[in-house]
């Protein structure tokens, strides 16, 4: 069992600058930061945040592609003491603007790309800037001197803040999760105890820094005083061979990246023989994606994990067992584990009112965030029982007899087709075992005769009598999509998960859809 560690997230790097100073800690396509390197950059950038005003910043963001800035950025950011705020700097300049004055950023450290999401805002921030080695233009610009660098990281408290990450709301506009450091010590002792991560392991990253689940890659492998190595979107064109020159062993991404994959041949047996760890989360996970994954990876141990930005980017996972894991399996799709140690959770039935089976998920614990940024968001997210503050996830859970969960699809995904309610994610897992599909995504729109269910799917294009009537082998009739569309491929977000509101929008416009 690994030492507990300081409270402060930034003590992860410390921890890896320990192990391995002269390591790689991040290797971009242009780009090798060593351990010591980047606590050096990050000293020297965090007392120039530091000089910029008399007081400390309470938040900085980061507002770069995967690249020196982006990486020593964080660093340096949590070096001052600050809570860092990662954004992309391919955002619309509105919701940029909205998050730097939601989060109270009081300076930027910014890329090239960075600085030109800046300039497009439609006001200057009217924060300092700190874009090495480029000029900020107008911007007010910092300048980093070996002169200011920091002798030490400050020190910050347990219920200080380590990170603000924005997740989309129901209203549309983006949420401010704050993040503790408290919340990510405990999440971070979790995996060091579940885990055997080394020095010698090479941590993909396919999420962009704005996503929680990058937290995983990064803090776990600098943990380790490992590699982070990013995977450009070139890369998947040749994985096997990526993945063999980099030699990378740990890999993480949302399931999507799968079938991605799949298309394009890149799962041949034994092509990721030299993966050891193979996590995915974001979405829903299928059993039959695990098989194809670990005939390429045959090496891997496989994880399905679970948990929304509001609990410390991960909170259940199940690790799969070929022997065992395939009958946990409900719609195909794997279940998502118990909850961490130190959690509680209880399910929700529709009227409120715990159950024991099925329910809306609510988790309580020290991986949960204190509140949205905006006080007005926590209307309806946190339930107040037994005494104790739970979050409600939005999403529905079976418990299984072993006392793991199952996810079964969002609250809102449950539908009413003519008095019957509809769980999506039956007639997908219907779609996709008739063989007569690759992958299926159904969703619910407004059509002639009421709410109708409209089936995207990849795959050979069939008629869609010849769907319907498989579906109808095996659902009542009432579940039966009445609009079938092939498509080439699945829209993702900008987060890489399906994005089934780009596909229920196409589907409410009656676009290719028939």
């Amino acid at each position: 069992m690994s030492a507990p560690i300081r409270p402060g997230l930034h003590e992860r790097f410390r921890r890896g600058l320990e192990l391995s100073p002269g390591r790689t800690a991040v290797h971009t396509d242009t780009t090798a930061l060593t351990y010591q390197d980047a606590h050096e950059l990050a000293l020297t950038w965090a007392g120039t945040l530091l000089s910029a005003a008399p007081e400390p910043p309470r938040a900085v963001g980061v507002l770069a592609a995967k690249g020196t800035e982006a990486y020593a950025g964080m660093l340096a950011a949590l070096y001052a003491g600050a809570a860092v705020v990662p954004l992309h700097p391919g955002f619309p300049a509105v919701r940029t603007e909205r998050m730097l004055r939601d989060a109270g950023v009081s300076a930027v450290v910014a890329d090239d790309q960075g600085l030109a999401a800046l300039r497009a805002l439609p006001r200057d921030p009217g924060v300092p800037v700190l874009a090495p080695g480029r000029d900020a233009g107008p911007l007010r610009q910092l300048r980093p001197s070996r002169n200011l660098a920091l002798a030490e990281p400050r020190p910050v408290a347990g219920e200080d803040v380590a990170t603000i990450l924005f997740t989309s709301g129901s209203t549309g506009r983006p949420k401010g999760v704050p993040v503790t450091h408290r919340s990510t010590a405990h999440y971070f002792d979790v995996l060091d105890r579940r885990y055997d991560f080394t020095p010698d392991d090479v941590f993909s990253q396919t999420f962009d820094l704005n996503f929680d689940c990058a937290l995983f890659d990064l803090f776990c492998a600098w943990g380790a005083g490992a590699t982070v190595r990013p995977v450009p979107a070139h890369a998947y064109r040749e994985l096997p061979g990526f993945a063999k020159e980099t030699g990378m062993s740990v890999w993480f991404s949302t399931p999507s990246a799968i079938a991605l994959l799949r298309r394009m041949r890149a799962l041949a047996p034994g092509a990721l023989h030299g993966l050891r760890w193979s996590f995915f989360a974001g979405e829903a996970l299928r059993a039959d994606d695990v098989e194809d994954w670990l005939r390429a990876a045959p090496a891997s141990r496989v994880e399905n994990l679970y948990g929304p930005t509001e609990l410390t980017v991960t909170v259940t996972g199940h690790r799969w067992d070929p022997r065992r894991s395939p009958g946990r399996c409900v719609n195909g799709l794997v279940p998502i584990g118990a909850v961490h140690d130190g959690h509680d959770h209880l399910l929700l039935g529709p009227d409120g009112r715990p159950v024991a089976d099925e329910g809306e998920l609510c988790v309580s614990g020290p991986q949960m965030t204190p509140g949205y940024l905006d006080p007005a968001d926590d209307a309806g997210r946190f339930l107040h029982h037994r005494g104790r503050t739970w979050y409600r996830t939005g999403d529905r859970v079976r418990r299984l007899d072993d006392g793991e969960l199952i996810y079964l699809g969002r609250l809102d995904s449950q539908v009413q087709i003519q008095g019957w309610r509809v769980e999506v994610a039956e007639i997908e897992h219907a779609l996709r075992s008739s063989g007569a599909v690759e992958d299926a995504v159904v969703v619910a729109a407004a059509g002639p005769r009421g709410t109708e269910l409209y089936a995207f799917y990849t795959g050979d294009a069939r008629p869609a009598a010849e769907l319907a009537g498989k579906l109808g082998e095996v659902l009542p009739h009432a579940l039966v999509p009445k609009h079938f569309r092939q498509v080439s491929q699945f829209p993702l977000n900008s987060n890489r998960k399906i994005d089934r509101r780009a596909l229920a929008a196409s589907a409410a416009h009656g676009i290719g859809v028939g």
